[in-house]
């Protein structure tokens, strides 16, 4: 004879172990861009404990599942919440990942984006922590160009009917409205330095803005470069295209 409490437990027991695994996932995927963004390991290790995070949580999103169908029938309606908050976990702890690897396959693998990728702005400020950063300071141009201009051919240099002395003033206006920390802006240079630190792994990506005299006109070159890894994800021809916007907008 099959005792219930017996049988209760069990299921209970599979509920929990579900359950665990998800929430598993889910502090895996957390820790992955908090561990980085702290200094408490490196990319490489937050891009490892990212992957851990993509199947443990897929693993636990499915185990929510099947034991749902168990809670149901055995009315284990408080064990209910539980798993869906269990599926949520996991789901997240896996579509995260896969967003981002999604976003590094549909872009080319290159990390440094320039409007000019024939003479490019160059650091100055920010040259020294460029240099120790294993990205380092130097456009790679060659393929790097090459790739860029197939995958982002808007990325172009912005000119404006203004006079550069007021072009320069809206280009440190609109890095300050992007919420870029400013390290460099010199008006007699017309230059802007900045850096921007992504959201969730603390990522530090590095601009450069360039102002170029045209008679009484501007050019604006504008270039962004991640410090650490192969592929950007496409953040930094982002970062330029908001950086326009910002631009259009303030004129």
């Amino acid at each position: 004879m099959v005792d219930p409490n017996n049988n209760q437990r069990s299921i209970r027991a599979v509920v929990w172990l579900a359950f665990g695994v998800a929430m598993l996932g889910a502090a895996a995927m957390l820790a992955s861009g908090l561990g980085n963004r702290f200094g408490l390991w490196d990319y490489r290790f937050a891009f490892a404990l990212l992957r851990v995070a993509a199947w443990t949580g897929a693993a636990g999103a499915l185990l929510c599942l099947a034991a749902t169908v168990l809670a149901w029938r055995t009315n284990q309606r408080r064990a209910l919440a539980a798993l869906l908050v269990g599926v949520v976990a996991g789901t997240v702890s896996f579509g995260v990942p896969w967003t981002m690897g999604r976003a590094a396959r549909s872009v080319p693998p290159i990390h440094d984006i320039s409007t000019d990728t024939v003479h490019p702005p160059e650091f100055v400020a920010l040259a020294t922590v460029r240099r120790a950063s294993p990205n380092g300071a130097d456009y790679p141009g060659g393929a790097v160009a090459e790739a860029q201009r197939k995958a982002y051919p808007d990325i172009l240099p912005l000119a404006l009917g203004a006079h550069p002395a007021a072009a320069y003033r809206r280009c440190l206006e609109a890095a300050r409205s992007l919420g870029w920390q400013i390290v460099l802006a010199d008006p007699k240079a017309m230059r802007v330095e900045a850096t921007d630190t992504t959201r969730f792994f603390g990522f530090k990506d590095d601009i450069v803005i360039r102002v170029t005299p045209l008679d009484a006109a501007s050019r604006i070159d504008i270039r962004s470069a991640s410090r650490v890894g192969r592929s950007d994800l496409g953040v930094n021809a982002k970062r330029i295209r908001a950086f326009y916007r910002e631009m259009a907008r303030k004129g």
